[in-house]
């Protein structure tokens, strides 16, 4: 089995995959002053708790945009799995060239969803992935990965309203009855959500509009991506677990590489 770990800002998700199924997963708080034996034992009940062991394990890859917790996931892989993590970053083999004036700007995170929408959907597709920052990422027929945009995230954007107006409350992230809402609350819901879904249609028509692209893929993945498919004209799939397969897919990549 293998284990695929994609650390992010907020979160951490780990994936199982027995072959090329994802048996189960995981979440937990990105903290990063974690450390590997922390780690470890958060691992080792959840394997249990899914009638697995550490010894079912036969390899691991990372995905990091979390400098700081690396050296604590690695040694936790040699420590409780006796495994040297593969990590996506500069030597892997992704199958995708990435046409960024400085390639190794391009978060880790952007490059497997990215190998992983086209593996699944094919292109020209842009991902438009809902985590700390919400990313667009475009790429094209040819697996060549063109850019894209960052943008505050929702919950980010919901945080700095609490924060910085003194009489507004902290909300619950649901879409409101009405867009013209008849309370602070729901005017807050109907301006966060709203105002994403805008951002989302708004920058994808850019995206068509600069590239030509009159047949897109459009895929949505992360925390808050299936309450904004809801409302969105111009997402077309939401796949929660993209990063977690574009993952098994580099990993795939590069082991059939050293064969």
């Amino acid at each position: 089995m293998l284990l695929t770990i994609d650390i992010g800002n907020t979160n951490i998700v780990f994936g199982v995959y027995r072959n090329d199924e994802l048996i189960t997963n995981w979440r937990m708080s990105t903290d990063r002053n974690i450390t590997a034996d922390e780690l470890g034992m958060f691992l080792r009940q959840m394997l249990v708790y899914d009638k697995l062991s550490f010894e079912d394990i036969k390899d691991l890859i990372i995905s990091s945009v979390v400098p700081p917790i690396m050296y604590a996931m690695q040694h936790m892989a040699q420590k409780y799995f006796g495994k040297e993590a593969m990590v996506v970053g500069p030597g892997i083999k992704t199958g995708m060239k990435v046409l960024y004036d400085n390639p190794k700007q391009v978060g880790a995170d952007r490059i497997v969803n990215g190998v992983a929408a086209f593996k699944k959907y094919g292109g020209p597709v842009v991902v438009v992935d809902f985590g700390t920052a919400t990313t667009f990422c475009a790429i094209n027929e040819k697996m060549e990965y063109l850019g894209g945009a960052i943008a505050p995230g929702i919950k980010i954007s919901s945080e700095a309203l609490f924060e910085k107006a003194a009489k507004l409350p902290r909300v619950e992230l649901a879409i409101p009855r009405s867009v013209i809402a008849k309370s602070t609350t729901e005017s807050m819901q109907s301006g966060i959500i709203n105002g994403a879904v805008g951002t989302v249609d708004h920058m994808v028509t850019l995206f068509r509009k600069e590239m030509g692209w009159e047949d897109v893929k459009v895929v949505a993945t992360g925390g808050l991506s299936s309450l904004i498919f809801s409302l969105s004209t111009e997402i077309q799939a939401v796949d929660k677990f993209l990063t977690l397969d574009g993952l098994k897919i580099i990993y795939d990549l590069n082991r059939l590489k050293e064969k």
